[in-house]
């Protein structure tokens, strides 16, 4: 009996039209469009409508992966979506909701919460369900409205995120060459304090401030994931005996363009392989990776059988890192 491979199939995105500018937030904040792009690289991010949740923007994508997956929404028999700011703060799953939408039922559903490690956190799951041979075609979304949970009087994070969604279909295949490899994830919640978004009134343990957005350390997260990516990137090409030169795209979390050059520069990975998107979407945390991936997709950059190095790392702390063969056409 042949091994079996969990392959990503398809990859899919949505960005909401809305525009928000740098040129905007200079009339929102005390900031400019000259600081903005100087310290993070980015120059706009997409923001959704009022009445767009997102589960909204998850759909969007998943009905594109979907399709270009080749399969029809009554072979999903998994779906997990990845976010942290769900429709509902406890229940249902987004990923319920999701599958409603598309007349998916009687499936698994349900939903995870690992900030920008979201997408990678979930590509691990589906890697190990398909690998076992419960599961055949797996719906992956990550999805975010976070203009939900920023403040936009608070300089230091509303420059930083945008709304978005990313899907993909993973399944099964026999053919090594198309498979995932390899997916490391791990976590830490002893940096915890540095970065969180409530979606409830909450209050922080060291000065009882309430907090009702996002809140981040940007200094301190900077340092530690500067750090962590580039170890874990190192690991996991040691690991598979994979050196930087054989990959053919480099798709980090794009949260900050000095964070992703500070790790490219210490892995030497060159500019044309590394796959950049924060400039036009911002941070969209869970949707990031899957919405750059589709970006690179839709340019004709990514092939069938081309090895992608993942990056990523978010609130948690949470990190991953994942090497694979796109499967897709």
């Amino acid at each position: 009996m042949s091994k079996i491979f969990a392959s990503l199939k398809s990859i899919g995105a949505y960005a909401p039209k809305n525009i928000l500018s740098n040129k905007d937030l200079e009339k929102m904040v005390e900031t400019t469009d000259e600081w903005i792009v100087q310290r993070t690289g980015i120059k706009e991010r997409r923001l959704a409508l009022e009445n767009e949740l997102t589960s909204d923007i998850g759909l969007k994508a998943a009905k594109l992966a979907i399709e270009r997956a080749g399969v029809s929404t009554g072979e999903i028999d998994a779906v997990i979506c990845a976010t942290l700011t769900p429709d509902f703060l406890c229940m249902p799953a987004t990923a319920c909701i999701i599958a409603s939408k598309l007349g998916i039922k009687n499936v698994l559903a349900f939903d995870v919460s690992a900030a920008c490690s979201g997408f990678v956190y979930i590509l691990y799951l589906a890697k190990s369900l398909i690998e076992s041979g419960v599961h055949k075609n797996i719906l992956l979304i990550g999805a975010e409205k976070l203009s939900s949970v920023v403040d936009y009087t608070d300089r230091s994070t509303c420059i930083l995120f945008g709304d978005g969604g990313g899907a993909a279909v993973i399944g099964s295949t026999k053919y090594e060459n198309e498979a995932i490899m390899d997916i490391r994830i791990s976590a830490d919640g002893d940096y915890a304090h540095l970065l969180s978004a409530p979606r409830s009134r909450v209050t922080h343990p060291k000065d009882n401030k309430t907090l009702e957005y996002l809140q981040m350390a940007g200094n301190e997260v900077f340092k530690v994931a500067v750090k962590t990516l580039t170890n874990d990137v190192v690991e996991i090409l040691q690991k598979n005996g994979i050196t930087a030169d054989k990959i053919d795209h480099f798709i980090p979390h794009q949260a900050n363009l000095r964070i992703i050059e500070a790790v490219r520069e210490k892995l030497n990975f060159p500019h044309e392989k590394t796959v950049l998107t924060v400039q036009k979407y911002g941070n969209t945390s869970a949707a990031s990776i899957p919405m750059a991936m589709n970006d690179a997709y839709e340019e004709g950059r990514i092939k069938h059988g081309d090895l992608i190095l993942l990056d990523t790392f978010g609130g948690g702390f949470t990190w991953g890192s994942a090497l694979l063969r796109f499967g897709g056409q």
